[in-house]
């Protein structure tokens, strides 16, 4: 009788464990689409998740904009966050509510237009690539439904969007966000400048030559310091980064300049560094961060 009650509990583990499973693996994720861009000029790829009730419901959904990391494309929050799987247990496990994740492919565009608007990637972003997903998708398009998330350079995009276009978003999740002080800036060396900043910021630039309107218009420290505290309360931060990540110093400002001008946000600094790791132990905290604007009071 002992080992037939050991059999019959082993087969009720294995069921629940499966069908658990099963539950946390219903989302579909569709990758390689693109959407057409005048304002870049070409075909932008997305990845999308949906649910796992999409395809057997009517309902229109909340949505966040997942942005992946410098060098990354649409589908690294997949192949390397895991970010499906996250969200198909959290939703099962009511963390977060059903939503659909919008992973787009930046490149190395760090989301805004860059100093001679050759690149208008985040006039992109604004005027076609979210108007064109929430008129494919059923989703639910309002500000209170609309999240942006992401990770390093994706972090820095999404404190823009949410800093730059407050009217659009709910509230922002920052990991890891590659924000730097104006000292940082100043302090990069030539080499690096010419490979990587000069295309966004302007070549040829050195010491506080750097810290042109451009440059402080698309950062994040400086929208906040001077931007209006209203409209930036109307949207709910958080901000998580690593306490052995190198990012820390501008994670940190953001912190104390928020705390300073009284703007309500949330700062987290976990054991970690600026690693995959880092960001799927997060995810999940960050998304739920999120999903609570979704919910009616």
């Amino acid at each position: 009788m002992h080992y037939r009650t050991n059999f019959i509990l082993c087969l009720f583990l294995l069921f629940f464990s499966t069908s658990l499973f099963a539950q946390f693996s219903r989302g579909t994720v569709q990758e390689g689409l693109t959407v057409k861009s005048k304002i870049l000029g070409k075909e932008v790829r997305y990845t999308i998740y949906l649910p796992f009730d999409y395809h057997t419901s009517n309902r229109y959904y909340p949505v966040v904009y997942l942005l992946h990391g410098y060098t990354d494309n649409d589908m690294g929050w997949l192949q390397f966050g895991q970010a499906h799987l996250i969200a198909d247990e959290a939703i099962a496990t009511q963390k977060i509510p059903p939503m659909i994740l919008v992973m787009p492919d930046a490149g190395v565009s760090w989301y805004i237009n860059n100093y001679d608007n050759s690149v208008r990637y985040e006039d992109f972003f604004i005027q076609e690539f979210i108007p064109q997903i929430e008129s494919t998708y059923r989703i639910r398009s309002e500000k209170r439904y609309r999240g942006v998330a992401g990770l390093s350079m994706g972090g820095f995009g999404s404190l823009i969007y949410a800093l730059k276009h407050p009217e659009l978003f709910a509230a922002c999740s920052a990991l890891s966000a590659a924000v730097r002080t104006p000292e940082e800036f100043m302090a990069i060396s030539a080499e690096r400048w010419k490979g990587l900043e000069s295309s966004l910021y302007g070549p040829g630039l050195q010491g506080e030559a750097r810290i042109t309107e451009h440059l402080l218009s698309n950062n994040p420290l400086h929208l906040i310091k001077h931007g209006d505290p209203d409209k930036i309360k109307s949207v709910r931060f958080y901000i998580d980064c690593g306490d052995d990540d190198f990012l820390y110093k501008g994670n940190a400002t953001i912190h104390i300049l928020m705390r300073d001008l009284q703007i309500p946000h949330e700062y987290r600094v976990r054991d970690g560094r600026h690693s995959w790791s880092y960001w799927r132990s997060g995810l999940a905290d960050a998304l739920a961060f999120i999903g609570i604007s979704f919910h009616q009071p």
